[in-house]
Formats: structure tokens, C-alpha cells, sequence
């Protein structure tokens, strides 16, 4: 008779102490899949909200300032020596030595003005390359077109009173509302937006640029450098970064991955004692068996195959249906743990052959002493309990 046969047969004859090893081992297994699954799940949505969503880098007009405290009380501050940014120098960007991680720039025009006795900041910017950036915009209407459309924030449109397919009047010239953003709780409800070009002329800023965004949110972008590169090309503005959301989104998830970690460690450990008792117990109460075996000829390394390969079998068995069980518990979680609705579940093959690997070597460890255990019976000692 060969090895596997007897191990195969011993399987099933014991299928409920088998059952319970295998179960045991499965959920450690579903639950390292499960939250090895879920952390990379996690990561690669917020590592596509960098890609699409945002900047990251802010370019501002370079200036001397001053602020003025007396007691203890802030009374502003002088701003003097004030420069600006022209428009032809936002074309240095895209020459730095990562220009290609640089996906959009956005320039910026800002200004009072007042629109039918009202006072509002008027903000002018390519319209391509600011819905661009700002994919979390709703816009009630439809998109600005020409470089007579506006766009008004949600707060600017209860002031002046209009809604989608209205018209303003600026200095004389006439503008139709071409749509209307949705509440975004930032200051962009307050504010009025127009072409880039229209704006410098309404504002008598012509060629000029108050600000310009950046996006930059790559996976791997070195933001750092990027940085020092723009400030070399534009040395007249201030260069800075951004990054506070999503530093604290990517140390929120450090800290879940180090949890998971742990949890997993633990979760390997007791699926380590579960086998080594199970087997333990299982050769116990073969003692019989082994003793026929060994006094027939059997070797030691003949009963340590007999033990191993029947651990084998079921940490394969137990690695198969636990990364199943990981996956699908992974899909249940995920909604509820992700930020976006459209989240992606990651299926890795290297997690399912890890998975199935991980249990087949938790099995064959824990079994070697409960092998070694039963290759060192004396067959006299065993044959007395017949």
C-alpha cells in the first residue's frame, strides 16, 4: 500500500477531527486575505483619488509682508512689494524634470468687482483644465462654453438672484449663467467664475495670474522635488505643496495596515496551535496503527510522511476555501470601508498563491513534532494496547 493511500484513508475515517482542523485553519486564512485584500483595495482607491482629484501644489505671487500685533491682537498686515506671475511663465512648468507626473495646471485671475450692486469675487480660469481638476463639482445647468458663460457658486447665485440660462451685466458687457455649482462647503460658493481671458480684462489684469494650481497627486510623485523645480523656473513665485488631506488619509491607512498586521499575526498563531493540537491528538490515538505499522516494516521517515502528507492535504484543502472565504468577506467589507461608492476590489493572483502557500507551511510546520512524535514510538510499547 502506498503513503498517500493510508493518509488519504485516515483523513476519512477521521472526517470530523479533520473538519474542525481544516475550519480552523480556513478562517485564519480568509481573515489574512480579508484584510490583506481590503488594505490594497483601500490603497489603490485613494491612490486613484490622487491621480484625479485635486492639487497639490499652489503657485502664489511672491511679496513682502509684514503683520501688525498690538497686545496680543491681530490688526492685519502690509503687504508691499507685491509681484505678480505672468501667464507665459506657466509655461516653465511643463519643461521641469518631472513634467510628467504633472497631469493639470490650472491658472487663476482674482478680483472685486461688483455686479448689480452687489460685491463679489470674480475668479477667472480656463474652464478645460479647472473642471479637470475639480471632478467633485456638481453643476446645476450646464458646462461654461464661451467667454461670455459664467459659472456661479451656490451662495453667489442666492445674492444676485439667478439661476441656469440668466444673464448678468459687468461693465457694460452681458453674461449668461451658464450653470450653477452645488453646495461644496468651500469658498467656491461664494464665488463667480468666468474665462480666464474675459476675467483679466474685466479686472484690467491682462497677461497676469493671482494663483495657479497644480495637480499633481500621483502615486510616487516625489512633490518634494517638484516643488524646488517650479520655484527654479518661476523664482518670482511663491512655490508651495499642499498635501494635508492626503497625508492623513495615507497615515490613516499606515496605521489600519499595521493593525491588520498584528491582527493576522495573531490570527497565524492560533491556526498554528489549532493544527500542532489537532495532529497531536491524532497521533495519540493512533498509537495502535503506528505500532502495527513500524513492527511490519514501516520506517520513521515512512510515519513522518504519513503524518506531513496528511497535513498537507488538509492546509491545501484549508488554503483553497479560506482565500475564498477572504475574498468574499473582502467584498462584503469593502463598501463600508471605502470612501467611494465605485471601489474596486483588487484580485491578485500572488494573494491567492500566498494565501494557499502560507497555510500549506503553517500545516507542515505545525505537524513536524507530532510527526516526529510518532516516528519515535516503540512498536513493542504500541502493540501492548492491543
Amino acid at each position: 500500500m502506498k503513503l498517500h493511500t493510508i493518509s488519504i484513508n485516515n483523513l476519512k475515517r477521521r472526517k470530523a477531527k479533520m473538519a474542525f482542523l481544516t475550519v480552523g485553519l480556513m478562517v485564519g486564512i480568509a481573515t489574512i486575505v480579508t484584510l490583506v485584500t481590503l488594505t490594497r483595495s483601500m490603497s489603490s482607491d485613494i491612490e486613484r483619488k490622487m491621480d484625479e482629484f485635486g492639487a497639490n501644489i499652489l503657485i502664489t505671487p511672491q511679496n513682502n509682508g509684514l503683520a501688525m500685533n498690538y497686545g496680543g491682537i491681530s490688526l492685519g498686515g502690509v503687504t508691499f512689494d507685491q509681484r505678480e506671475i505672468r501667464e507665459e511663465d506657466l509655461a516653465k512648468i511643463r519643461t521641469i524634470t518631472n513634467h510628467k507626473n504633472i497631469s493639470v495646471i490650472s491658472p487663476k485671475v482674482l478680483g472685486g468687482i461688483t455686479i448689480n450692486n452687489h460685491d463679489v469675487l470674480l475668479v477667472g480660469v480656463n474652464f478645460e483644465s479647472e473642471l479637470k481638476m475639480k471632478q467633485w463639482w456638481k453643476i446645476f445647468g450646464n458646462d461654461p462654453k464661451s467667454e461670455h458663460d459664467l459659472l456661479l457658486g451656490s451662495d453667489a447665485s442666492k445674492v444676485l438672484n439667478v439661476s441656469p440660462g440668466d444673464t448678468l451685466t459687468i461693465k457694460g458687457e452681458s453674461f449668461k449663467v451658464a450653470g450653477v455649482l452645488d453646495q461644496t462647503g468651500s469658498q467656491d460658493d461664494a464665488l463667480v467664475f468666468a474665462s480666464l481671458k474675459k476675467a483679466q480684462k474685466l479686472l484690467d489684469k491682462e497677461g497676469k495670474i493671482s494663483m495657479a494650481e497644480v495637480a499633481a497627486l500621483c502615486s510616487g510623485c516625489p512633490i518634494g522635488d517638484m516643488v524646488t523645480q517650479i520655484a527654479e523656473k518661476i523664482p518670482d513665485a511663491k512655490v508651495s505643496a499642499i498635501q494635508q488631506v492626503v497625508e492623513g488619509r495615507l497615515k490613516a491607512l499606515d496605521q489600519f495596515k499595521r493593525f491588520s498586521y498584528a491582527m493576522a499575526g495573531v490570527v497565524v498563531f492560533i491556526g498554528s496551535l489549532i493544527v500542532f493540537v489537532t495532529m497531536m491528538g491524532s497521533v495519540n490515538e493512533r498509537t495502535t496503527e503506528i505500532g502495527i505499522f513500524r513492527a511490519i516494516g514501516f520506517r520513521k521517515s515512512h510515519i513522518m510522511q504519513i503524518i506531513l502528507l496528511e497535513a498537507a492535504l488538509v492546509s491545501l484543502l484549508a488554503g483553497f476555501l479560506g482565500y475564498a472565504a477572504g475574498m468574499g468577506g473582502a467584498k462584503l467589507a469593502l463598501p463600508f470601508m471605502a470612501e467611494s461608492k465605485n471601489v474596486h476590489l483588487i484580485w491578485d493572483g500572488w494573494i491567492a498563491g500566498g494565501s494557499i502557500s502560507l497555510a500549506l507551511l503553517l500545516g507542515v510546520l505545525a505537524s513536524i513534532y507530532p510527526a516526529l512524535h510518532a516516528s519515535k514510538m516503540d512498536p513493542t510499547e504500541a502493540l501492548r494496547a492491543l
